[in-house]
């Protein structure tokens, strides 16, 4: 249930989380949402993110803005998590798309995370599902183009 896209023949430009999430959009509206490590580009404005801050705790609703309005993530990471959450604000600014779990299949970043996105480098997007349900409705929307992260890994890197 982890899967990177490289290609990008669905996808306008990589991270477009209007296109990467437009399989899934509807099973999302109930999460709240934590973006962090951010680089990214948006020609609308306003937006409720900016690059005055380490990360940012969205609710659905502010996180549609931002859906809606159809930015490129360069970098960062974009986690769905249950509304009720609390989350270690002291731990999530720390965290970086550049540190090597980001590339483990099943390591989750952000613990209470259901979905997390990571952009690398506007090249490829990881995604990592702890549901089974929306995991397969990705991959069957995405199909080839969503490649299994740990066969991605022992095909073109070291990584495992």
């Amino acid at each position: 249930m982890n899967w990177i896209i490289r290609s990008t023949k669905k996808v306008k430009f990589h991270t477009n989380l209007q296109e990467v999430l437009k399989p899934i959009w509807e099973d999302l509206s109930a999460y709240s949402w934590i973006l962090t490590d951010l680089d990214f580009v948006s020609n609308e404005q306003p937006i409720p993110i900016n690059f005055d801050e380490d990360f940012f705790l969205l609710d659905h609703q502010q996180f549609e803005q931002l859906y809606k309005s159809n930015p490129q993530v360069i970098w960062g990471i974009v986690a769905a998590v249950p509304g009720n959450i609390e989350p270690d604000t002291s731990l999530i600014s720390k965290l970086s798309a550049e540190d090597s779990p980001v590339w483990e299949s099943n390591h989750f970043l952000i613990q209470e995370s259901i979905l997390e996105i990571i952009a690398f480098d506007s090249g490829y997007t990881i995604l990592k599902f702890k549901d089974k349900k929306i995991s397969d409705k990705f991959k069957e929307y995405f199909q080839e183009q969503a490649v299994d992260l740990q066969k991605f890994n022992k095909k073109y890197s070291n990584r495992t």
